[in-house]
């Protein structure tokens, strides 16, 4: 079976948003040659109904969740801004989990699609192949499925996609993708509370959400938005993570809070959610992550690794008083 590439996909979204496209267009209201006051009226006319529409689709509801075949939990690693860290948490959250507990297995999905970070963190390459029903299989490292944009696309080509498109690609990525059987899925979320965060929460029942910000103020202040965007869409905020909390200097070990001290714990009690844990401001997450070798799997026995299992450790325990 041929590999599924970025061209395919293109031309599969591109088809499906153009027919929404014309049929959108089918139903629009053609001017024509008119008075002022007749376009008026119509103008008001058609206002009316959209009103109307408007107000029976909010009495319907939100789209009807729908799960992901073969996995129980979802688990979505979000951030109101980015460069705080959001995509090392995610991974390492993945490998946490495995690494508490081996019975669970645990998959990895990149939802950002301008900018897709899982492929360089889990040091994998290559396009999927194509079941014989034509849904992805996921490229897997240690012991993680994991599916991201950055597998249909060379490393340097940019995502020229609109809305609709991107929409499109999220929906392929959760519908179309053979994960088997899976205990966790881990959602690598875009920065920011956009249409992809909603086509997400909307579209698939999530066990929580775990926030990901370091310490410093304008950090939070976006951290905080992402935390209310799920409250409004009805998703357990599982708690904060606090990253970069603390930087040792590797030769007088003395400590500096670089971001600032104790932002996101104060953010969580502000917020009444769980502080998940500290992960500290160190050289060699950033290394083993450069290298796609994970500090949970590169570096067991460290600090940091240790930081990041109970992390996993308390989300696994938030997930249970949710559900209880």
């Amino acid at each position: 079976m041929a590999p599924f590439t970025y061209s395919r996909l293109s031309h599969l979204l591109r088809t499906s948003v153009n027919k929404a496209a014309a049929s959108r267009a089918a139903t629009e209201i053609k001017s024509g040659p008119a008075c002022c006051l007749h376009f008026t009226r119509c103008q008001r006319s058609a206002d009316s109904n959209l009103q109307e529409r408007q107000k029976q689709q909010m009495a319907r509801g939100l789209p009807k969740q729908k799960p992901i075949t073969g996995v129980k939990q979802v688990i979505v690693v979000a951030s109101g801004k980015g460069g705080v860290g959001k995509s090392t948490t995610a991974v390492n959250l993945a490998l946490g989990l495995m690494a508490n507990d081996a019975t669970k297995s645990v998959g990895l999905l990149d939802a950002d699609v301008y900018g897709p970070s899982i492929p360089k963190l889990m040091n994998l390459k290559g396009n999927p192949e194509l079941t014989d029903n034509n849904l992805m299989i996921p490229l897997t490292n240690y012991g993680i499925p994991c599916m991201s944009m950055g597998f249909l696309v060379e490393d340097v080509a940019p995502i020229v996609w609109r809305g609709l498109m991107v929409m499109s690609a999220i929906e392929k990525m959760l519908r179309q993708v053979d994960w088997g059987s899976l205990d966790y899925l881990v959602i690598d979320m875009p920065p920011g509370t956009g249409d992809v965060q909603l086509t997400i929460t909307q579209n698939i029942p999530i066990a929580g959400a775990v926030i990901v910000s370091t310490p410093q103020d304008i950090a939070l202040l976006d951290a905080r938005r992402g935390a209310e965007m799920f409250k409004k869409v009805n998703v357990p905020v599982l708690g904060l993570v606090q990253n970069m909390s603390v930087f040792q200097c590797p030769n007088c070990n003395h400590q500096t809070h670089i971001f600032g001290s104790d932002g996101a714990r104060q953010l969580a009690i502000t917020l009444g959610v769980e502080l998940l844990g500290d992960v500290p401001l160190h050289l060699n997450i950033r290394e083993m992550s450069d290298r796609g070798q994970p500090v949970v799997i590169s570096s067991p026995d460290s600090s940091e690794a240790e930081a990041y299992r109970k992390v996993a450790s308390a989300v696994v325990q938030r997930i249970k008083e949710v559900n209880t």
